[in-house]
């Protein structure tokens, strides 16, 4: 059963009871990164796994996002800064026990690789000379006191799928054509 979730705004990314917050490098240009991120949404369990099924709503305003083991999350888009930001909030759920949640995606040019010893991309690779992108990925939740011990407990997993999705995103976007 969907229950609707408290309408936190951006400030909540700072100020949630729980935080998860990750990072990585890709080969992949910003540009290309926001374009999956954000345009492509259909496309998204072909490189994020723990995602069965994704598709735009609201003429693009909002996301509904079906993770496999059966969770949905209904979402509304907040911030689209092309190439640098995404962010949106969860509106619905029937994820027991949260309360509100919201992610972002921060994505910066990486300065290119300068070929020093122990300098890593994508899966522990040698960086490439463009830079690629830092993505940063913040999972912001607030929800009762096991919902938050849940989320605190999935930390490692939820850091292992993101580099994961992260590392599959590189090689999907390494084989497609430019646009």
């Amino acid at each position: 059963m969907a229950r609707r979730l408290r309408p936190v705004q951006l400030d909540f990314l700072e100020s949630a009871p729980v935080r998860l917050v990750f990072d990585t490098h890709v080969a992949a240009p910003p540009s290309a990164v926001y374009r999956a991120l954000a345009d492509e949404v259909a496309d998204s369990p072909s490189w994020f796994t723990a995602i069965a099924a994704a598709r735009p709503t609201a003429g693009g305003a909002g996301r509904e996002i079906r993770l496999r083991g059966g969770v949905v999350f209904q979402e509304r888009i907040l911030v689209t800064d092309a190439g640098e930001r995404y962010a949106y909030r969860v509106e619905e759920t029937n994820a027991p026990g949260v309360r509100a949640l919201m992610e972002e995606w921060l994505l910066s040019p990486a300065p290119p690789s300068t070929g020093t010893a122990g300098a890593t991309g994508p899966a522990g690779t040698s960086g490439t000379a463009g830079g690629g992108t830092r993505v940063r990925w913040t999972m912001a939740a607030e929800g009762v006191a096991p919902f938050r011990l849940v989320m605190r407990l999935a930390r490692p997993g939820v850091g292992r799928s993101f580099r994961d999705a992260m590392r599959n995103l590189d090689r999907r976007l390494a084989s497609s054509p430019a646009p």
